[in-house]
């Protein structure tokens, strides 16, 4: 990148949010604090607002180290157990998904959560732009899950959540549910949802008298937890990144990567 002056003015190039998440350096959100707090610098001038357009000729700096190129946007499927907070520091000590990921990934960010009792699909992903789209409402792609309850619902049972329920002043969207089967003094049902609010199915359930003890999300979209193991890591094909977000320049399709474990 040679020397230059902040396209400010025009509205060629992108924010630099953008261009901070997608060289990998942070989420935009978290890239915008960087700003704001004086740490990133363009062309040798630092910025502390975020509402700047770069090009590939501006010259970017964070902590006064370049930044790297931009990597293509790549996804990740991930198993996550239960256990784990999704998060790359927790206040109280516990353990995070980032202590078990395997080591030869790059830096990823998740794309949503799973609170620390539940298990299953988590998506990751290098770039923070994909992050922010697959996270938007507007999105819309149905996340299922397996859920396992306390107790013996009927169909009937489900009739609010199905029409959608308001909870402390929160509004929850329709849900899709399905009884599949009652195992002892359990049922198991497979419930489909378009927000994913904090703990939406735990805080539904319980609004209608009923209590989870297990929640394994088993899609996200089109992409499918299948026969990842629990703590497994396999990255999606660069084709079907490409198809499912719309992506540009796809590399041609590569071997097919098997799923990788950290050992323990």
């Amino acid at each position: 990148m040679t020397q230059n002056s902040p396209k400010s003015d025009t509205p060629a190039g992108d924010r630099i949010a953008k261009v901070l998440a997608r060289a990998g350096v942070a989420s935009r959100r978290e890239a915008e604090r960087m700003i704001e707090a004086g740490r990133v610098s363009v062309n040798g001038r630092k910025q502390t607002s975020p509402a700047l357009n770069v090009t590939a000729s501006d010259r970017i700096t964070v902590d006064g180290k370049p930044i790297a190129e931009p990597e293509p946007e790549r996804i990740w499927l991930y198993h996550k157990p239960i256990g784990l907070v999704t998060s790359n520091k927790d206040e109280k000590g516990r353990e995070t998904i980032f202590d078990r990921l395997p080591d030869t990934l790059p830096r990823v960010m998740t794309v949503g959560r799973l609170d620390i009792n539940s298990e299953g699909l988590l998506l990751l992903t290098n770039d923070g732009g994909v992050k922010r789209k697959l996270e938007l409402p507007a999105t819309g792609w149905l996340r299922r899950y397996r859920v396992r309850i306390n107790g013996r619902p009927t169909e009937s049972t489900f009739a609010p959540l199905r029409e959608g329920i308001v909870i402390d002043r929160e509004h929850f969207q329709p849900m899709e549910i399905t009884l599949d089967r009652q195992q002892g003094a359990n049922a198991w049902a497979t419930i489909g949802l378009r927000e994913g609010k904090n703990r939406e199915i735990r805080r539904a359930m319980e609004a209608i008298g009923l209590t989870v003890n297990r929640l394994i999300r088993v899609s996200y979209g089109p992409f499918q937890l299948g026969n990842l193991k629990p703590g497994e890591v396999e990255e999606v094909r660069r084709r079907i990144v490409r198809d499912q977000l719309g992506l540009d320049g796809a590399r041609p399709p590569e071997t097919r990567r098997k799923p990788v474990r950290r050992r323990r």
